[in-house]
């Protein structure tokens, strides 16, 4: 199956010049995110419906499901990004936490709790937690430094695409008489398995070089490896995730301006269309023009559609806002991770991605509190204006990070 997918993705009149010729293993690893994605997006947006509806949980319920899962989550990006480091092999991790989370997921549809829930979510989220940096890892591992950007960019869109395709399926599924919410989790099994046929079957690792087959004995000492522009983008990445609050907060800004629920959802999808593109393009251009200048440019434009959410209420322009939204990503996705992959020394490129995942997701906890927080007091002006000021702060900090791309400290 992967090698005609492949063969297919080699027609040139098919696929831009752009992305030609990128390793086997990348095109792998963006099919997996694909049906990945598709699998979780046919549950996670009917997720708080079931969980009420059917299982009668409330909101406090709901806040303790997703926080446990994604703080899991974070914390093991970091672990198992050292892990991969000291035991010399991606793969494993990687076929191994998408393994336990296909497993997991559709699992949802036979809870009779909502208990039972977050121990699936758990599940969930360890096997994401373990797989995530491996995986960003064994892309660099096998990519030419001069086409990071173009990989990543690809993997990311793929990633973004099973988010547009999830909730089609699971909404053509439920148009279904017989189709219950149950139902539709347990079909999530179906690409799920589609997920590890692939992962076996074209996904490989390349030989280690000898300086690469040793990683960092602790996390401690892994951290000393990073080196110092390493451990600035870090902390201009932090500081930008503070003003960086979940995006239900624009959801809700749409609602709070009268966008009925069946709108929402279909802005929710058009918005990941224009990731996905997005994704495809600043990739690419960050190979040409530098890392450091499209990640400014993307917190320019996250700052600017901030400031416009919080300063109008016009729906013309919010839908505008929310899709130009996309567009932010396109520029700091891709081109954060080649950042990552070209900063880091080879031989600790796992402890690498698995800082970065973990700064970001432990840093989103605090920052949806605090965007919260000054939302309900101070109105959605304040909250979002504070979001447009914490991002040209980590832009200062980031222009101290050297444009060039060492590899070691």
């Amino acid at each position: 199956m992967i090698d005609a997918f492949c063969h297919h993705c080699r027609v040139r009149s098919r696929i831009p010049a752009a992305f030609r010729g990128l390793p086997r293993t990348v095109v792998a690893l963006g099919l997996v995110s694909f049906f990945t994605d598709l699998s979780s997006e046919m549950i996670y947006p009917l997720l708080p419906v079931f969980l009420v509806d059917v299982l009668g949980a409330g909101a406090i319920a709901l806040g303790t499901i997703e926080g446990i899962a994604e703080s899991t989550a974070a914390l093991l990006k970091v672990a198992s990004g050292w892990w991969t480091d000291r035991m010399r092999r991606r793969k494993p991790l990687v076929v191994g936490g998408y393994t336990l989370s296909g497993s997991m997921r559709p699992l949802i549809g036979l809870a009779g709790a909502w208990p039972v829930v977050v121990l699936l979510r758990f599940g969930d989220r360890v096997g994401k937690g373990l797989r995530t940096s491996p995986r960003d890892a064994l892309i660099a591992d096998v990519t030419p430094p001069h086409r990071l950007g173009a990989a990543y960019g690809l993997h990311r869109a793929m990633d973004h695409g099973g988010a547009v395709a999830g909730p089609l399926v699971a909404a053509g599924l439920l148009l279904i008489p017989a189709m219950t919410l149950r139902g539709v989790f347990l079909l999530a099994a179906v690409p799920a398995v589609l997920v590890i046929a692939v992962l076996i079957v074209g996904v490989h690792e390349r030989a280690r070089t000898p300086e690469a087959t040793t990683g960092p004995l602790s996390l401690r000492l892994g951290w000393q490896a990073m080196g110092t522009p390493m451990r600035r983008l870090l902390l201009a990445l932090v500081v930008f995730t503070l003003g960086n609050s979940t995006d239900a907060f624009l959801l809700l800004r749409l609602a709070d301006a009268g966008f009925a629920a069946a709108w929402i959802a279909v802005l929710w999808s058009l918005h990941h269309v224009v990731k996905m593109g997005a994704n495809l393009v600043g990739g690419h251009l960050s190979d040409r023009l530098g890392r450091r200048n499209l990640i400014v440019a993307g917190w320019m434009v996250y700052a600017a559609i901030y400031l416009g959410f919080g300063l109008t209420s016009s729906t013309g322009a919010l839908v505008a806002l929310f899709l130009a939204y996309g567009i932010y990503f396109g520029l700091t996705e891709p081109v954060e991770r080649s950042w990552v992959a070209a900063l880091a020394p080879e031989e600790s490129r796992g402890s690498a991605f698995g800082f970065y995942h973990g700064a970001i997701g432990l840093t989103a906890l605090p920052a949806s509190i605090i965007f919260g927080v000054v939302y309900a007091a101070a109105g959605p002006g304040a909250a979002f204006g504070a979001g447009a000021g914490l991002a040209l702060v980590a832009t200062t900090l980031l222009l101290r990070v050297p444009a060039a791309t060492p590899t070691r400290a």
